[in-house]
């Protein structure tokens, strides 16, 4: 994994002494590269088979090129039919990889599946996830890890 260090300053509120609040400032090192579904596994929120079903599940996503691009695709086009089909081309891996896809998210469920693409595939923080479904603060990682047990058994992890 590409590591991507910054340090940021936080402000906190200290002790409150008298009727004035102390603030104090430290500084932490964040690493901008490290997707969400890494950030809870580090941190022992997620075991091992539901970080790599989220893993599979976001390389599909990636290989599916699901998200919006920004500009036309320019790649060529095989006419010939290539080595008889022994091997698939890139339009049909594509293909293949959306197929699996939509079946993972299947496979999640409707509820949860808002969830899980919100954090795997966009990468947006647990926090940021559960405000934008209007969830309850810390609900999001329990139902992320249904979700992801749920694509683990779609991959057979």
């Amino acid at each position: 994994m590409k590591r991507e260090l910054v340090e940021r300053e936080l402000t906190e509120e200290g002790p409150r002494r008298g009727s004035g609040v102390a603030k104090r400032k430290r500084s932490v090192t964040v690493n901008l590269a490290e997707s969400p579904l890494g950030w809870l596994h580090s941190r022992g929120h997620l075991n091992d088979r539901q970080f790599d079903a989220g893993e599979r599940l976001r390389l599909d996503y990636e290989r599916a090129q699901l998200a919006p691009s920004v500009t036309m695709r320019w790649d060529p086009v095989r006419v010939d039919g290539g080595s008889g089909g022994a091997d698939l081309t890139p339009g049909e891996r594509q293909i293949a990889a959306k197929e699996r896809f939509d079946g993972a998210m299947r496979e999640a469920g409707r509820g949860l599946s808002d969830v899980l693409w919100r954090v795997v595939c966009a990468c947006e923080s647990l926090p940021s996830a559960e405000k934008a479904l209007s969830w309850p603060a810390r609900s999001g990682k329990l139902v992320l890890g249904i979700a992801l047990d749920r694509v683990a058994g779609f991959y057979r992890l």
